[in-house]
């Protein structure tokens, strides 16, 4: 089988998974490097594997594609699935049935939006259709909704505190909840990947999100390294993967709105409805991709003066910051984990217990 590559092209899914599966097998035994690539949340998915033969590799992408499916249609917060459908029930005052994988993301999101008071709350999805955000396609040409469209949301205090997990059934005692889970998902799916992975005895996985990432075992021996990004081009350094960790980014340089020289990032803060200011971007290195990713996500709405304090009562030590000015800000816990590859003067930050 030497020197074979297949590839299978499945059925578009425009939201959560479309198009490319690739298995690049070189070989029908162990240490070797085997791929899988899908479209997720409009992103691309990769999933490395080392140390498993082929035909694990094959079964182990199978199923994560399934899985992904899924995903699709669970999480999905403007095409129809059961998160419209638990939305469309918010509104109308009643009760939607939901099921585990919903409810737990309910749960750690109130978790979150209480510890960081607010600056997480993933049942701002009203407003976030306000502004046009409910898209895979970026970026956007055109001007901000106005502000009394989006000041008449948040009038009404959507929260995810509003949502009472009852059984099968979840209800909101605020019809202005609409859930987007998208401050979230992919942490949770890289989270999926790697369980799913070790489950099957597969102890060497990267899971690669569009730079988000979570990684288990080694490569080849050597730790997984992964680079730590400037927002305008290049990167400022590399982190080295300890056992199984998650590495998030999150930032306003890649996903936003531009009316003529404004430019508006994907990024709301669910206090205000408008788009965050201050930081370029927020990395986070925790245990899983969930907690990164809701962390970094909240960071950056915590903005230059608050992130230290946030990130202590989310529980998060290792972070690193990037402001607008291009000024990077960091936590003594990364520090020691970054191996700068350019002449840089970091301003170290500790974090507020």
């Amino acid at each position: 089988m030497s020197g074979q590559v297949r590839c299978t092209l499945s059925t578009p899914v425009s939201w959560l998974i479309a198009g490319l599966t690739c298995l690049a097998l070189t070989a029908c035994h162990r240490q070797l490097e085997q791929h899988a690539q899908w479209l997720v949340f409009g992103t691309l998915v990769e999933v490395k594997l080392w140390g498993a033969t082929a035909e694990e590799a094959e079964t182990a992408f199978a199923g994560l594609q399934r899985r992904f499916q899924e995903m699709h249609e669970d999480l999905h917060a403007w095409e129809p699935g059961l998160l419209t459908e638990i939305n469309k029930a918010f509104a109308q005052g009643q009760a939607a049935r939901s099921n585990q994988q919903v409810n737990a993301l309910l749960r750690r999101s109130q978790e979150y939006e209480r510890l960081s008071v607010g600056r997480f709350n993933p049942a701002i999805g009203a407003v976030i259709e306000a502004w046009g955000f409910h898209t895979s396609e970026f970026p956007i040409l055109a001007p901000p909704p106005e502000r009394g469209r989006v000041e008449s949301i948040l009038m009404q205090s959507p929260s995810t505190l509003d949502i009472r997990i009852d059984g099968e059934y979840v209800e909101s005692s605020n019809p202005a909840v609409q859930l987007d889970f998208g401050g979230i998902a992919k942490g949770y799916a890289v989270d999926l990947a790697i369980e799913f992975l070790n489950a099957r005895g597969i102890e060497h996985a990267m899971v690669n999100a569009g730079g988000d990432l979570r990684a288990m075992g080694q490569r080849g021996g050597r730790s997984w390294r992964v680079a730590v990004r400037r927002p305008k081009g290049g990167i400022v350094g590399t982190v080295e993967v300890r056992d199984d960790e998650a590495f998030f980014t999150s930032g306003n340089y890649e996903r936003f709105k531009q009316d003529g020289d404004q430019r508006f990032p994907h990024i709301l803060d669910p206090r205000t409805g408008w788009a965050v200011e201050g930081l370029a971007s927020v990395t986070v290195v925790s245990a899983t991709g969930l907690h990164a990713d809701a962390a970094a996500t909240a960071l950056v709405v915590a903005g230059p003066d608050d992130w230290p304090e946030v990130a202590g009562a989310l529980g998060v030590e290792s972070v690193l910051v990037i402001d607008e000015d291009g000024e990077i800000y960091l936590t003594p816990a990364m520090a020691e984990r970054v191996q700068w590859v350019e002449q840089v003067h970091p301003k170290m930050v500790r974090t507020v217990p």
